[in-house]
């Protein structure tokens, strides 16, 4: 199984695909484990048909040359644990992986089984991958957070109003994605001449008062 034809599809498939039973696999046939979360989740159900129809366009054809093993953790680690156990003891050709828990567990009990994760909040600081250019090991994935695009945030804001010095982020601290995010715009801060203000958000009523406080002050400016 090329590795780089199940990246291709997975672009569009992410948690709660719905559960597929199967008869006994025909030899020769390539085998996909998948670890996802919720199994009546009706958005997962057509992610999961996008992700089977992707693959056919690929030829793998459901039944004829690729079945599906699909447990659903519904993001409790201790299912993810019990599930990623039965899935490695199968040897399957390559793991289709959804959420932190899945990720870990998977990673604890095989360094050698390919593991493609679909989306993953911040996958190199939680440990799965070496960066997401060269992930290294045997994991690879799509991140759904791009932290990168704070820095372009900064200058685009500079671009529009070149006097902006006080730029506020919006954020909820709650998130761990916005403390990831606050991190990189603090960090390109200096090379273009701002200094940062967590402005620490979470109900609408909140996000005014906030705005309007830091709107006292000349010169400034919100990134989202």
């Amino acid at each position: 199984m090329r590795r780089r034809d199940f990246i291709k599809v997975i672009i569009g498939s992410a948690a709660g695909w719905p559960c597929v039973a199967y008869s006994q696999t025909s030899e020769g046939m390539r085998r996909v484990a998948v670890l996802i979360g919720v199994a009546d989740d009706p958005q997962g159900r057509a992610r999961f048909v996008a992700f089977r129809d992707g693959m056919e366009s690929l030829g793998w054809i459901e039944g004829r040359n690729v079945h599906f093993e699909v447990r659903f953790a519904e993001g409790r680690p201790e299912f993810s644990l019990s599930y990623a156990s039965e899935i490695v003891a199968l040897s399957p050709d390559v793991i289709v992986a959804n959420g932190v828990a899945a990720i870990r567990a998977l990673q604890q009990l095989t360094k050698t089984i390919p593991i493609v994760f679909a989306q993953a909040v911040d996958p190199v600081n939680a440990g799965f991958v070496e960066s997401l250019a060269r992930p290294g090991g045997n994991t690879t994935g799509f991140t759904s957070v791009d932290y990168s695009i704070g820095t372009k945030w900064l200058e685009t804001l500079k671009e529009i109003a070149p006097k902006v010095n006080r730029v506020g982020v919006l954020r909820d601290p709650t998130i761990p994605t916005g403390s990831g995010q606050l991190e990189v715009i603090q960090g390109a801060a200096g090379v273009f001449g701002t200094t940062i203000t967590a402005l620490d958000v979470r109900e609408p009523d909140i996000i005014d008062r906030a705005i309007s406080t830091f709107a006292r002050e000349p010169n400034g400016g919100i990134a989202p």
